[in-house]
């Protein structure tokens, strides 16, 4: 692994044909990157040519880390890496709004890569301030629009049901509003981070019935304002729905990408529950919600930089996804430099 500051900008390399070249990770197989050459791209008119400094691994990736029926390998060169963030290298023709040497998050689906070229609709400039610190935009943009469908207000009680990235992030922000915030997750370093970060009330949770009950019936048994879910897994889910109180809000944060889920309408239906599905399918809501959380960085809202805790480099790719998997002792978030 690499330290986040450490990781030194590269020049990409020249062909004997006079082609710049650069480096990108290809998931081949299941459980299998490589690291290939290919020319470096070129931007169209409206497009942007971003040399990336660093890209997130998002939990969504790993059902293609681990395989599955519908995915075809191999992937195409950088993919599925989608938070990413570098320094514009060059700028279309028709681009008028950004300039080469600054730095931007941006939207893009290939950024386990040297270079990305994107349109210049899918950026997002960071402030000078910034300039060299560990910013996955896309995450970080996830997350605030997430919160902000969550309505949360001073002195309501919120459960968080999982301590990944994104929950504790969340969590974070609705202690930043005055929020009183439990945090329920079945990892003990998970939760330990939450109390570094300031939850005062953390709950281990091992997925029983037995074990819901009694957080049901624990803290706040009449239930909370708003419960946020951010596993995808069904027994969480459960667990979330059962712990909204009567009109309180269920905010689905989890990715459940993996088939179909039951709930118990009986009793969301007679509590009057709303049910918040808070994923965005919208470039440009994504977009506006990188600019939201640069904007929170920037202004100390938001410090996101300890929850990167695994930095590695490109070559070490296939370790990263491994510890993303596995989940380490400490393990928040892992990035991969470039």
């Amino acid at each position: 692994m690499k330290n986040c500051t450490s990781v030194s900008d590269k020049i990409c390399e020249t062909s004997k044909t006079g082609t710049r070249t650069m480096m990108a990770a290809v998931c081949e197989a299941p459980g299998k990157y490589s690291i290939n050459a290919f020319p470096v791209p070129a931007p169209g008119a409206k497009e942007i040519l971003v040399h990336l400094k660093g890209c997130g691994i998002c939990s969504s990736n790993l059902p293609v880390w681990e395989g599955r029926p519908w995915f075809k390998y191999p992937l195409e060169k950088g993919a599925p890496g989608h938070e990413g963030w570098g320094r514009i290298e060059e700028t279309g023709s028709d681009v008028k709004s950004y300039f080469p040497g600054q730095w931007v998050a941006l939207l893009s689906q290939n950024a386990f890569a040297e270079y990305n070229v994107v349109s210049e609709n899918m950026v997002v400039p960071i402030p000078s301030q910034l300039e060299g610190i560990c910013l996955p935009g896309e995450p970080l943009g996830c997350a605030m629009n997430i919160f902000n469908r969550c309505n949360i207000r001073k002195g309501q009680n919120v459960a968080v049901v999982g301590a990944g990235f994104i929950g504790l992030i969340l969590s974070s922000l609705a202690l930043g509003v005055g929020a009183n915030v439990v945090v329920i997750s079945r990892n003990r370093s998970a939760l330990k981070f939450a109390q570094r970060i300031g939850v005062e009330t953390t709950i281990e949770y091992d997925g029983s019935a037995e074990e819901s009950l009694k957080i049901k019936n624990r803290l706040c048994p009449d239930g909370y304002d708003c419960v946020i879910e951010a596993t995808g897994y069904q027994k969480p889910l459960d667990l979330a729905g059962e712990l909204v109180k009567i009109r309180g809000r269920l905010i689905i944060a989890g990715y459940h990408q993996d088939g179909f889920r039951s709930v118990n309408m009986q009793s969301w239906n007679w509590r009057g529950i709303d049910v918040i599905n808070a994923h965005e399918r919208e470039p440009q809501i994504c977009i506006d919600g990188i600019r939201t959380a640069i904007k929170a960085v920037e202004r100390k809202q938001l410090d996101p930089q300890p929850f990167f805790t695994h930095i590695y480099a490109l070559d070490e790719i296939n370790d990263a996804f491994d510890t993303v998997l596995n989940r380490p002792e400490g393990f928040v978030k892992a990035l991969v430099m470039l």
